[in-house]
């Protein structure tokens, strides 16, 4: 250890940033790499047997409470610990002061908590050393970023920190500073190599406050006792240091002694990879692709995002905001989803059960109180973010129950999304008609459509150039087909209808699609997903082509559409959108009605962009058009 660190002859503080998984690391290294005989943390002795007993019980993460104590009468708010109801909740008059309380978050990343830990498994004597509050004050403050520690050593970390830090200004904090110095002098007597790991925030002024030989014997205080409880896995997030599944990593590569030095960067990569599987598993056809180029970018967007930050890594926000903006809203939610999961916690029924937040605790009779952590890492901060969460079942169910069979209608944004697309497909297929007419000749007075750069190459020896003659188009495009899946499992798209312009500006469509019924996203708001669509522009009515007899030959999903298009294009040729290019039997398929399949393959087109086109949200009705846009996201 550093003589930065020399707080006496025997004593060696460690200032750590609590809740940060690199400090938790570097205590378990420097723990493993000397000699120590004893551990001092700061915490008050009221806490010991709890913290001690749910230490032995990591990685099952649990906090150990402590009631705080009237300001005027005295006397410590009595909470009930077990009501009668589950639907009773303790009453408070308005006006009422919320009760306080204060506790320990017993977690792996929490790097007081990996000293104890660590201690345990050494044998080694530990004492808690603060002073007994009866209603606890947080003092934190905005710290750089532990990361730093993997590239400087801990001493320079803590001498760059130094300056900045401002004094002890309540009475209580310095009460505390004088308690925990006073306690570490009567250890000195006993023991020749302390370890105290203490808060950043407060080394300095401890070792000021041990070095003065008028420090004050700290006075006696009465308090309730602590009790352990268990941590509802919403509230996790909120009590951990990391995130919840960096933490399961953390503990991952302990249990397997595996390399923890790079868990919080490598896991934000791990934390993607795992979302991207989940997502695909409840997608299924409609995810989109999520590849190692968009995953590079999703987290090059994170990184710049955190710079901003002035951070080096990145928190749930700018990961959150990265995965949305680069992949979607479904993906994003599947990322949040898969970063609170933690596989070690447990909710034993024989330990009481609290909800953490904010500054705020529900205990497990239901009122809410103040909350104040004894270890407390960098102020956390509500944000903003436009992701709307999957209904629960029962929710789901009513609005399925709600549905009206007879009053059905599309959402305008798309119709223009998707007809836009089919204008571009009558574009590309009109070029590829034409591109077997193309001339070339040389150069002369005119350089006609352009340049012909192959053939001016292949010519170089003669130093001419040659220019291309483009013809006028033959022939126009009335109908396109888009293929999206294919070959199609008709038990996937069992949704097989055709719907009629609303206005001039819109195709006469015919699709087959996955039920819309078994995916409601909103109060009278239904997905489907497209597996095939008939396009005919402009707009005619035809017969139902799912019911139409004449097209009964079809034996696939496929062929039927194809066979429509056929029977009701009004030109020779027929924009085909598909990922293979027709093959003998759709030719003459083709034959048999006189007509010219124009392929575009399925590749030539962005991933993101299929994706948003084969989803296709069915409203129950006009009106609910006004209200549609606050539950319809980009998957």
């Amino acid at each position: 250890m550093h003589e930065l660190f020399k707080i006496g002859p025997r004593v060696t503080a460690l200032p750590v940033v609590h809740g940060s998984g690199d400090f938790a690391w570097e205590v378990r290294r420097i723990m493993a790499s000397n000699n120590f005989d004893c551990l001092a943390v700061p915490l008050p002795n009221s806490f010991r047997a709890e913290v001690l007993r749910r230490v032995v019980e990591l990685p099952v993460c649990s906090v150990v409470i402590q009631r705080g104590w009237d300001a005027e009468e005295g006397l410590s708010r009595q909470f009930e610990t077990s009501i009668e109801s589950e639907d009773e909740t303790p009453s408070m008059e308005p006006g009422e002061p919320l009760p306080s309380v204060s506790f320990v978050p017993v977690e792996p990343c929490q790097p007081v908590i990996a000293a104890i830990r660590t201690a345990l498994g050494e044998h080694l004597p530990i004492h808690f050393v603060d002073a007994e509050t009866s209603r606890f004050e947080v003092h934190s403050d905005l710290m750089p970023d532990a990361y730093a520690l993997k590239r400087i050593p801990l001493e320079r970390y803590a001498a760059a920190v130094v300056p900045s830090l401002r004094k002890p200004d309540s009475e209580q904090w310095q009460q505390r500073i004088q308690a925990m110095a006073w306690n570490l002098r009567e250890l000195s007597v006993d023991y020749q190599n302390i370890l105290f790991v203490t808060s950043i925030l407060e080394w300095p002024w401890i070792r000021q406050a041990f070095l003065d030989r008028e420090l004050p014997r700290p006075a006696a205080r009465t308090v309730e006792d602590a009790k352990g409880c268990s941590i509802t896995d919403n509230s996790l997030y909120f009590m951990l240091g990391e995130l919840p599944f960096i933490t399961d990593l953390y503990e991952k590569a302990r249990s397997e002694l595996g390399d923890e030095a790079n868990v919080n960067i490598d896991g934000v990569k791990e934390l993607l990879i795992s979302a991207r599987e989940s997502y695909q598993a409840d997608y299924k056809k409609r995810a989109r692709k999520i590849t190692p180029k968009l995953l590079s970018q999703i987290l090059k967007y994170a990184r710049n995002l955190t710079l901003i930050e002035n951070r080096f890594t990145p928190q749930l926000g700018e990961i959150l905001t990265a995965a949305q903006q680069v992949a979607g809203d479904g993906y994003a939610l599947h990322v949040l989803e898969t970063a609170k999961s933690y596989r070690y916690n447990d909710l034993s029924p024989d330990n009481e059960t609290v909800s953490v937040s904010i500054n705020r605790i529900r205990l497990a009779n239901g009122e809410i109180a103040e909350s104040a952590s004894r270890l407390p890492g960098p102020p956390l901060v509500w944000r903003d973010l436009q992701l709307v969460p999957k209904a629960d079942k029962k929710t789901i169910k009513d609005w399925q129950q709600k549905w009206n069979p007879y009053a059905q209608c599309s959402w305008p944004p798309e119709d223009q999304v998707i007809e836009n697309f089919r204008q571009t497909v009558f574009d590309r297929a009109a070029e590829v008609m034409g591109a077997d007419l193309v001339q070339t000749e040389k150069f002369t007075t005119s350089i006609r459509d352009g340049i012909d750069i192959r053939e001016t190459v292949r010519h170089w020896y003669d130093n001419e150039i040659y220019v291309k003659i483009l013809p006028p188009t033959r022939g126009n495009l009335d109908v396109a087909v888009m293929l999206f899946d294919s070959p199609a499992d008709p038990r996937d798209y069992p949704w097989r209808t055709t719907w009629f312009a609303e206005h001039k500006d819109e195709s006469t469509l015919a699709f087959y699609a996955s039920d819309f019924k078994e995916n409601p996203v909103g109060p009278g708001i239904c997905l489907a997903n497209y597996g095939g669509a008939l396009f005919i522009y402009p707009p005619i009515e035809i017969p139902d082509i799912w019911n139409d007899i004449r097209l009964d030959f079809a034996t696939t999903l496929e062929e039927r559409l194809l066979a429509a298009a056929c029977l009701h294009s009004r030109n020779t040729h027929i924009a085909l959108v598909s990922s293979a290019p027709p093959g003998s039997a759709w030719r003459q398929l083709a034959r048999r009605f006189k007509k010219t399949w124009v392929h575009l393959p399925l590749g030539r087109f962005s991933d993101s962009t299929i994706q948003q086109l084969r989803m296709v949200h069915v409203l129950n009705g006009r009106e609910v058009r006004s209200y549609a846009a606050n539950y319809i996201r980009k998957v």
